[in-house]
């Protein structure tokens, strides 16, 4: 007998909470594959810390990063996160799948001659027949959404040829001079609307029947269910109408026996969604055009210098410590450092600042970025997916996939949207059928047909992720990158943010200011000594130290059982005995004390805003060292922006008392708390949380990592360590004050955006389902044709991917 532990079953979607299954298949309400207890397990691996909202969130809602298959999703996030191999409709609502951009290696490079076009070769050179140097050939493949586009166009033109002469057919009776029974009878025409019809039904709109039948059978209803519905109802009416007239009731019939048709209703609707299909694709290629300018950035070419020549290779094949020449105006094809030469080069494309940085050796720069007039030579760190430019694509990839939860209103509505329509198209049926006015049956078909086709679920389900995927975008394209809509969403709500100060509010660049003997040695031997313990630190203070020996000409004693001690400082074993080099707590380990003195001219150096660390050898204090680090000068203006914008700004550093108030002091902080450990800052952000707080966190260094994993946005300085920006949803190229105030007028706009397309497609759709049902018929005597009620539907969606579009250019 088997005694394994029997396997459940779970829906990725939730739909019935924590519901599990003894048996695989598909969940009986939403029809999506089930999935292993084990497996939903996995995916919330690294999120035991718990949700940052506070509330529980379903885990296909979650993006942390793992590699996702397939290139193309849904724009409305039907099933999640998950992804498909090949473009389509969506199985769930049918939407034409979009393909996620994303930087790769591109296809094997072609060179050929301007002058001689029938010269092509995989290598660069020179033209065999004018000796004009070969250039890349430009790929003339179409994307999947240009084809898409192409397509829809198409199927619109032909269905709007044959649906145009099917309306004036059906209207002829309302314009006069037009008389078509003079020159053949109704039935005629009737056959005539017929063979024009037929072919828009079948040829140009079957997609969104194929759509509707899915929907059916799936379970999950959706806009082309109610389309199908609607228009498939009024063109079988008209069929059966046309060849069976004598089956239907008197009141359907006119004095010849002839019942009325609604070929040019069928024709004239599904002519207006493809028109409404063809803008929302052209508006769709449009919300990711920010990424597709961001991979417009990557040259399709390096200059590799190979034994001292230049040597033109496919970006694909440059490899890290590659030497690469980079001439005046071109792109930096990857992402290293300066090996000899200077330069100018313009970043605005990556981090939003629009006055360009100069560069020396050994100094960073980024694939992508514009060189200026200089000609200098680079080595190759990072290739590939590991480029910042990479990373940043990924990214707002990851950010337009996610999902904010402000979206969760517009879900609930959705998912019981198109059952609702449909209970109320049958309402509308049977209270004109019962009360309506003669023709009772012909006014109720037309009226509820009308309802079927004016209900947009599209426009709810699209009114969040347009404006997210928009929005992402256009941070990327000003340095603030979102790892996810909630941030977006929780970032509109901060109230308190809460600063690191090196490297965030100052340059992150100390020096050293000065060193002072208490006695036994000299000043220079303390520089030595404190530069020769803190030669293993990576903290930017220990290497303003060391840079500052070596200016001073003094060469690096080697230490043993170097140790660096959390918050505290650094120490090591010097002749025997321990040294350390550190603050006030390292001296409270080493058991020592400071003099009267000693303590006035430590303070007095402090007041000056120099950070001021001990050198401690056994139990004594043998001199002190300072570091000073210029405040930046973006930092003021940006804090007092934050703080019109309703921002409390506090600052949480590891320096001393008296460093930190005058800091906190010359820019006006609203409270500041000194002598950090990482603990203090996890404990003070939770602390304010409590209070009520919804808390921002800025930071770049791993001290920072546990804060900003609690607070409620995470802010990494792109200046800062890898570990800063895995703990954090918002990350800033260029790590400074500003980039906050962008993160935060980005949320604002996000958000203002989000709420009016919300707005309107809950206004349009209560307004719009009522009218086609024919409410104001005994008031005023109006009805909505379904003509009319097709063209608010078709352009609903579109209004509010137009509106989504607006932020590019806010």
């Amino acid at each position: 007998m088997d005694n394994k532990k029997q396997e459940q079953y779970y829906c990725p979607m939730e739909c019935e909470g924590n519901k599990t299954y003894d048996k695989p298949g598909d969940c009986p309400v939403c029809k999506m594959h089930l999935i292993t207890v084990a497996q939903q397990k996995k995916k919330h691996h690294h999120h035991h810390g718990g949700n940052k909202t506070g509330t529980h969130e379903p885990s296909h809602r979650k993006h942390e990063g793992h590699p996702v298959k397939g290139e193309y999703y849904c724009p409305m996030h039907c099933e999640g996160d998950k992804t498909y191999d090949k473009p389509g409709d969506c199985p769930v609502c049918g939407m034409d799948l979009k393909k996620e951009e994303s930087v790769k290696p591109s296809a094997k490079v072609i060179y050929t001659c301007p002058m001689h076009p029938e010269i092509r070769q995989d290598h660069p050179g020179d033209c065999p027949k004018c000796g004009m140097t070969l250039v890349p050939e430009k790929g003339e493949e179409t994307s999947d959404e240009e084809k898409a586009y192409k397509q829809m166009s198409k199927k619109f033109w032909i269905a709007l040829i044959l649906a145009v002469p099917v309306l004036i057919i059906a209207m002829s009776e309302f314009i006069p001079f037009l008389n078509p029974e003079s020159i053949a009878p109704e039935k005629v025409w009737n056959w005539i609307e017929f063979v024009l019809a037929t072919p828009v039904l079948f040829y140009s709109s079957w997609d969104f029947f194929r759509r509707g039948w899915s929907s059916i059978v799936r379970w999950t209803p959706n806009m082309w269910t109610l389309i199908s519905i609607g228009v498939g109802a009024a063109y079988i009416f008209s069929v059966v109408a046309l060849l069976l007239p004598g089956i239907f009731p008197p009141q359907f019939q006119d004095g010849s026996g002839n019942v009325h048709i609604y070929f040019e209703a069928a024709a004239v609707i599904l002519t207006l969604v493809l028109l409404g299909q063809v803008l929302e694709l052209r508006a769709h290629s449009k919300t990711n055009s920010a990424i597709k300018a961001l991979l417009g950035l990557v040259p399709p070419i390096a200059r590799l210098i190979r034994n001292g020549e230049e040597v033109e290779i496919p970006l694909e094949e440059v490899k890290v410590g590659d030497l690469l020449k980079v001439k005046p105006g071109e792109k930096i094809p990857v992402d290293g450092i300066i090996f000899k030469g200077e330069a100018v080069i313009d970043e605005s494309m990556i981090s939003g600042e629009p006055i360009p940085v100069e560069k020396a050796k050994n100094d960073k720069v980024t694939g992508g970025t514009i060189n200026g007039k200089t000609v200098f030579e680079m080595k190759a760190e990072k290739v590939g997916s590991d480029t910042l430019l990479a990373q940043i694509i990924e990214m707002v990839n990851k950010a337009s996939r996610s999902r904010a939860p402000i979206q969760k209103l517009a879900d609930t509505v959705a998912k019981y949207f198109v059952q609702i329509v449909i209970s109320v198209a049958v309402i509308t049926f049977a209270v004109w059928a019962i009360w309506g006015p003669e023709p009772a049956y012909v006014y109720a078909f037309v009226n509820a047909v009308a309802v079927l086709i004016i209900a947009c679920p599209c426009a709810l389900g699209l009114a969040t992720p347009m404006s997210i995927m928009v929005g992402t975008a256009r941070g990327a394209q000003s340095g603030v990158l979102v790892k996810d809509a909630r941030a977006i969403e929780e970032m509109n709500k901060v109230d308190i943010l809460i600063i690191d100060k090196t490297g965030t509010i100052t340059e992150g660049k100390p020096s050293l200011n000065g060193f002072k003997s208490f006695g036994r040695l000299s000043d220079l031997e303390i520089l030595q000594l404190a530069a020769s313990v803190d030669a293993n630190s990576e903290h930017p203070l220990a290497d303003a130290i060391v840079a500052g020996a070596k200016a001073n000409k003094q060469k690096l004693l080697k230490l043993d059982k170097f140790e660096s001690v959390t918050g505290k400082g650094v120490q090591a074993v010097y002749e025997g005995g321990k040294i350390g080099l550190g603050n006030h707590r390292l001296i409270n380990d080493f058991q020592a004390s400071l003099s009267d003195d000693q303590k006035n001219l430590t303070q007095e150096w402090q007041l000056k805003g120099q950070t001021v660390m001990f050198l401690i050898i056994k139990n004594k204090i043998e001199g002190i060292v300072s570091v000073s680090d210029k405040i930046k000068k973006t930092s003021s203006d940006a804090i007092k922006t934050l703080q019109k914008m309703g921002v409390k700004v506090h600052m949480l550093t590891g320096d001393n008392q008296l460093t930190a108030k005058v800091v906190a002091n010359e820019l006006g902080l609203d409270g500041f708390m000194a002598d950090c450990l990482p603990d203090d800052k996890y404990k003070k952000v939770k602390e304010l949380q409590e209070q009520g707080h919804v808390v921002a966190m800025a930071g770049d260094g791993i001290n920072d990592a546990p804060a900003l994993e609690q607070a409620n946005v995470g802010i990494a300085m792109g200046t800062g360590t890898d570990i800063a920006m895995q703990s954090a949803e918002i990350t800033l190229v260029k790590g400074d004050l500003n980039g906050i105030v962008r993160a935060r007028d980005l949320s604002r706009k996000v958000m203002r955006n989000i709420k009016q397309n919300l707005f309107f497609a809950f206004v349009y759709n209560a307004l719009g389902v009522p009218l086609a049902a024919g409410i104001l018929f005994p008031f005023f005597g109006i009805l909505l044709s379904p003509i009319i009620a097709a063209a608010a539907m078709s352009f609903s969606s579109v209004s509010v991917i137009s509106n989504a579009l607006r932020l590019r250019t806010q």
